[in-house]
């Protein structure tokens, strides 16, 4: 089904419900959450207060998720929405419009530390370097035909610690908001998930000192860890964006594997979101073992090893710590 019959079928299943009956004072909070990672944050500041939907759930790519009938329903009988911006869930806006919700939608990122993206200028590195091999021509060619836009900025900010207590904060707020009864609970919710949030930072820190600086180039399958690159000092290299929408063109793989070689990488890792058959193919090339799983933009399962924000972040950054060290 194309996308505007899609659009379509959304809109004519929300004009056939029923319209959702009023809030009372004393049932919980309605959320909806865009992705798992919000989810997470939304429970750990709601705690037993609130109700949470979320949209893109574990393991899900809220790049190129598809809303159905069912999510314009829930997001419009919602009393908060949660969700990152920047232009991370590109369903959204059709979504909301479809819904008619008189929800305030909470744009967590707002107000915290933005990275541009670096789509742009990562591409034409990429090119300079394909240009020793291929030719700028051919370069440029592939580049215009896998290449796609994404936005003026990095939308993973969460993959900074620092972030997510400002997305945190900005739930609290929310929440406080929409149910000032429930304030204080709230903010001391939130005060205390921050000072886990304190502990996972100055975990994260210590692991990263241990890596010898010259092994802190790893190759990953999109642009999600730009955040994690700037807060943390390990450098990231990926064959696609920061969108997985976009996909690596033979030049701009053929690039990274030259800058790979050049930059001395020092482990490669598949993501939970998006396929392994490129990150296998570039790991086969330059002889690099793959050395684990990354959790970028969605949680694991409830059984798996980030089912949480916090278990996510140290997950990640002791499955890098050990590729690297061979522990």
């Amino acid at each position: 089904m194309s996308r505007t019959l899609k659009l379509a079928a959304v809109i004519g299943a929300i004009t056939s419900l029923p319209m959702a009956p009023s809030v009372a004072a004393a049932e919980n909070l309605k959320v909806v959450a865009s992705f798992s990672i919000i989810a997470d944050f939304a429970k750990n500041v709601g705690g037993d207060r609130v109700d949470i939907v979320t949209l893109v759930g574990p393991n899900g790519d809220a790049h190129v998720y598809e809303p159905k009938p069912a999510d314009a329903a829930t997001v419009g009988s919602a009393d908060v929405v949660l969700v990152n911006g920047l232009q991370f869930e590109g369903f959204l806006q059709r979504l909301v419009e479809a819904s008619a919700t008189k929800a305030p939608i909470v744009e967590l990122s707002k107000g915290g530390e933005v990275l541009r993206n670096s789509e742009e200028e990562g591409h034409h590195d990429q090119e300079k370097a394909a240009e020793g091999g291929g030719g700028h021509a051919a370069a440029e060619e592939g580049h215009e035909e896998g290449h796609h836009h994404h936005g003026e900025y990095d939308p993973h900010a969460w993959q900074s610690v620092h972030n997510a207590e400002l997305y945190v904060k900005n739930i609290a707020d929310a929440f406080c908001a929409a149910d000032a009864a429930g304030c204080d609970t709230y903010r001391a919710n939130a005060e205390s998930y921050g000072q886990q949030l304190d502990a996972l930072e100055a975990e994260i820190k210590a692991a990263v000192a241990e890596i010898p600086e010259d092994k802190r180039t790893i190759i990953t399958s999109h642009d999600a860890f730009g955040y994690f690159e700037h807060e943390y000092g390990i450098k990231f290299l990926a064959p696609e964006g920061v969108s997985t929408e976009s996909e690596a063109s033979a030049s701009d793989v053929a690039a990274l594997i030259k800058q790979i070689r050049q930059d001395k990488a020092s482990a490669i890792f598949v993501e939970n979101v998006t396929n392994p058959r490129l990150i296998e193919q570039i790991a086969s090339e330059t002889g690099l073992k793959v050395g684990g799983e990354l959790y970028s933009d969605a949680l694991s399962d409830k059984d798996g090893s980030a089912a949480t924000y916090l278990e996510m972040m140290r997950h990640n950054i002791t499955t890098i710590k050990g590729a690297i060290l061979g522990s």
